[in-house]
């Protein structure tokens, strides 16, 4: 089954203006995104799906297919379906979308939320075990897992809540990756599902598919993983990050 990846990126970001365009390392956030994932070696395409002329210039000029979608696109992943609907891509029965501010995923998430999709679930994705400490961070995404590895729910809070202050919190917080793995009915599914209120409080599109019904295997990674950019902040961590590493991920 041949898998088509997306990487959405849009200029909107309000904590991060023109986020895609940022440099680090020297190169736009979503080439080094694109350079990343290409380099895993476990797509058959991959398209920068975009609303922005710049970025497509950008991505274009670095080598990569291009997709201008609309600018209406609310989500990352109506932007990823309006790809996957396009005729010259009708081949491709698994999408995945990995999102524009993830320049350091690893391939076990991206893999493993393909595996995910392949064993049955709706849609794949993965998280990595989170230190306590930073679980009340609002920009790292918790989820919470059932026993098959299925996720409960998605929330920017510290979930699950720790009553009693002697008991003790290791293992219980994992980080949700900015990775989804569908199949082409799963998509088309999902974006044609109406916007749930966990969803608008949470800002956090895949609350909608979880709260229709939609299950969401999660595939648990056994170290840490270096957090998406959404602010000034983590670019400049990424930009330590990129420099100490000198562009080798792990």
């Amino acid at each position: 089954m041949p898998v088509l990846g997306v990487i959405p990126a849009r200029l909107g970001s309000t904590r991060l203006p023109r986020k895609p365009l940022q440099l680090l390392g020297g190169v736009p956030l979503v080439i080094r995104v694109a350079e990343r994932v290409r380099g895993l070696g476990c797509l058959d395409a991959l398209v920068v799906a975009t609303d922005a002329p710049d970025i497509v210039r950008v991505a274009e000029a670095a080598g990569f297919h291009t997709v201008l979608t609309a600018a209406t696109h609310q989500t990352g992943t109506e932007r990823v379906a309006e790809v996957a609907a396009r005729a010259e891509f009708t081949e491709f029965d698994l999408i995945v979308n990995v999102q524009g501010d993830e320049p350091f995923v690893p391939e076990d998430a991206v893999t493993g939320a393909i595996a995910r999709v392949r064993g049955g679930d709706d849609v794949g994705s993965a998280a990595t075990p989170l230190d306590p400490a930073l679980a009340g961070d609002p920009a790292r995404v918790k989820v919470v897992l059932d026993q098959r590895g299925r996720a409960l729910y998605f929330s920017r809070a510290p979930i699950p809540h720790v009553r009693d202050a002697t008991d003790r919190a290791d293992g219980l917080y994992w980080q949700h990756i900015g990775i989804y793995a569908y199949r082409r009915n799963a998509l088309m599914a999902w974006v044609a599902l109406p916007p749930t209120r966990l969803e608008l409080a949470e800002r956090l599109e895949q609350l909608r598919a979880l709260q229709h019904g939609m299950t969401f295997g999660i595939a648990r990674l056994q170290a840490p993983a270096f957090p998406g950019i959404d602010t000034p902040e983590d670019l400049r961590r990424a930009e330590a990050h990129w420099q100490e590493t000198q562009g080798v991920t792990t």
